[in-house]
């Protein structure tokens, strides 16, 4: 017997799912930020940090702390982007399309956010190199959370399937 969920349920399922897509994205642009540290020998971003003295008023006492406190933010932060993930698959959207709003709302806070915050300077301050490097990361991101999103969703997958079915028995490939 199929029993249908209600709106509640399906809010918690968008966001279970979201946080976990949120994790792996999160672990994506980690990846893809220690990988072009590595090439350019860019120093690790202090814009968590900084965002953090400005709302909280924590001040690590040392580099380590700050960096653990840095780290400790990026993973939040990440995570918790995930569950807009989750509300955009409510809506319906999927695959690329999803990832593009879930992109364009991340990159796109982050670029309001960070000067608001005096953690980085305005998009318009930035030079070509730097802005591109920074939407490749937020688009690694959106990708892989995507990814992780859509994997996680049956309906996606039973969406595709019947899909697939239809179109096999329309071939006559399958039998009805």
């Amino acid at each position: 017997m199929k029993t249908q969920e209600n709106a509640l349920g399906q809010l918690g399922n968008a966001i279970g799912k979201g946080l976990l897509a949120g994790i792996a994205g999160t672990a994506a642009i980690t990846l893809s930020q220690m990988i072009e540290m590595k090439i350019t020998k860019r120093k690790p971003s202090e814009a968590p940090v900084k965002v953090a003295k400005e709302v909280t008023a924590i001040k690590p006492s040392n580099a380590a702390a700050k960096e653990k406190v840095s780290q400790e933010i990026h993973w939040a932060y990440g995570t918790a982007w995930g569950i807009a993930r989750g509300i955009v698959g409510l809506t319906g959207l999927r695959g690329l399309p999803a990832a593009a709003v879930h992109f364009a709302a991340v990159w796109g806070t982050s670029m309001i956010m960070l000067p608001k915050f005096k953690a980085a300077p305005p998009v318009t301050e930035e030079d070509v190199q730097t802005i591109a490097i920074d939407g490749v990361h937020h688009a690694v991101y959106a990708l892989a959370a995507g990814f992780v999103y859509d994997a996680l969703d049956n309906s996606y997958h039973e969406t595709k399937l019947h899909k697939v079915v239809k179109q096999l028995k329309l071939k006559g490939i399958l039998k009805k």
